[in-house]
């Protein structure tokens, strides 16, 4: 009896003994520990986007999501997160409306694509991130970048994530004309 088990305390000891090695090896470094060198988003506001470039932002974003036959609601804030111009397409959903200006807010507070916090959450796990007051964390908010400086940015929402994010993409091209 002593030889069959002779064998299985040998094996469990060095199971044992690889668990401890293993254990005493330095776990992986904190992603969030790194210290970049340069200031990530650091966009500096300029002055506000006016009602015709917002409008005309709008007009583009609710244009694309025409052609695909989606119902959107489309804000566009200024530099200071302020609505300038609303849009809410026939039988888009009425929740909506307050997400497309969340989104907008978003990406100007925190000076970054909303899409950013998504991928935080789903892909890293930086679940810190749902503490964040104002933050919303699915994609279809981006800001408006001029001269590099942010002066303002468009929220979409009615539809998935990633038709919210193309409809409001091809609004922030329409600034670029």
């Amino acid at each position: 009896m002593s030889a069959r088990i002779a064998p299985s305390i040998v094996a469990a000891v060095a199971l044992c003994g690889l668990s401890a090695s293993e254990a005493q090896q330095a776990a992986p470094a904190n992603p969030l520990d790194a210290v970049p060198e340069k200031m990530p988003f650091d966009v500096p506001y300029g002055p506000p986007v006016g009602l015709e470039r917002a409008l005309a932002v709008i007009a583009a974003a609710v244009a694309e999501a025409k052609k695909h036959d989606w119902k959107l609601n489309v804000a566009v804030v200024d530099s200071g997160g302020n609505l300038v111009a609303f849009e809410r397409m026939d039988a888009a959903q009425l929740a909506s409306i307050q997400v497309s200006e969340h989104k907008a807010r978003t990406a100007v507070m925190f000076r970054r694509e909303t899409k950013v916090f998504e991928d935080a959450i789903q892909q890293k796990n930086y679940n810190y991130v749902l503490t964040l007051d104002g933050m919303i964390g699915s994609r279809g908010g981006i800001p408006l970048i001029e001269t590099g400086r942010l002066i303002g940015a468009i929220g979409c929402s009615g539809g998935t994530g990633s038709q919210d994010e193309v409809a409001c993409s091809a609004g922030v091209a329409a600034l670029k004309r």
